[in-house]
């Protein structure tokens, strides 16, 4: 009995082993992290893999496929159900604490609205979801990006901002630091999806790249390109600005899976 318990013991060590290989890091499930699952042998296509009714990206990495699920920020630690073809499999959301911030805003109407305002905010909000949550069927070879501009990364994502005490949303991207008029390049192939200059996040560009891996850039000072672009890894799609509602210049860099925000840290080269 000893040979097949060492056969299966070196085996699970092998599969533990190449397991950090695969995830470089992405593998983090927290609520805005992501959930690297193995989704079967690579000898078939890829099998349909769904999270909250919603299809999931699959991406091929040797001859196994894998599915990258986004954990949205607001999910409680517990159980969450994934479906892998017929089956359906428990992940295990691990607690995590964001940090707070406290930010002093001086133009008072990105902190209180008027009804005139309000109403390009909604109109603005269905541009952009419709954008970031899209879903495009092709083929995806993994989830790795390029940085899209060099220069200090904030740990922001899921920080709680209180803007004059009044608190928001959890903060749902990377603040990445650079002079206005700094190049921001597009970190891997895609489409453009929607361009505008919109009240909170100024001018933006938002990229699909494929199967819901989407990602957005905001508080431009110049856009480069337009809708329906398709732009290839290093295209330029605009400049640093201070555009929206800032307190100086940076990128407002955003990654989302399946239309749900994920930490950018855990897909950045």
């Amino acid at each position: 009995m000893k040979g097949p318990r060492i056969a299966r013991l070196v085996i699970a060590l092998a599969l533990f082993l190449a397991w950090p290989a695969l995830a470089a890091g992405s593998d983090a499930r927290r609520p805005g992290g992501i959930a690297l699952i193995d989704a079967g042998p690579a000898a078939g296509p890829p099998p349909e893999v769904t999270f909250d009714g919603r299809p999931v990206l699959v991406f091929r990495d040797g001859d196994r496929w894998h599915a990258a699920v986004g954990i949205p920020l607001d999910a409680e630690p517990g159980p969450l159900a994934v479906r892998v073809g017929n089956e359906v499999r428990e992940l295990s959301v691990e607690p995590h604490a964001y940090a707070e911030q406290r930010l002093t805003v001086t133009n008072k109407s990105y902190v209180s609205p008027d009804a005139e305002q309000l109403e390009r905010i909604g109109a603005e909000r269905s541009i952009i979801d419709s954008a970031l949550e899209r879903f495009r069927r092709v083929p995806v070879d993994g989830i790795s990006l390029a940085a899209p501009i060099e220069g200090p990364r904030s740990s922001s994502f899921g920080l709680r901002r209180f803007f004059n005490d009044q608190p928001r949303s959890p903060h749902k991207g990377m603040d990445i630091a650079a002079p206005e008029g700094t190049p921001v390049s597009a970190p891997r192939p895609g489409t453009v999806t929607a361009t505008g200059d919109y009240f909170f996040n100024g001018r933006t560009v938002i990229v699909d790249h494929g199967q819901g891996l989407v990602t957005m850039y905001c508080h431009l000072s110049d856009i480069d390109v337009m809708e329906g672009d398709e732009v290839a890894a290093g295209t330029m799609l605009g400049r640093v600005g201070s555009t929206g509602r800032v307190t100086g210049p940076h990128l407002h860099f955003g990654v989302y899976l399946g239309g749900t925000a994920v930490d950018p840290a855990l897909l950045l080269e």
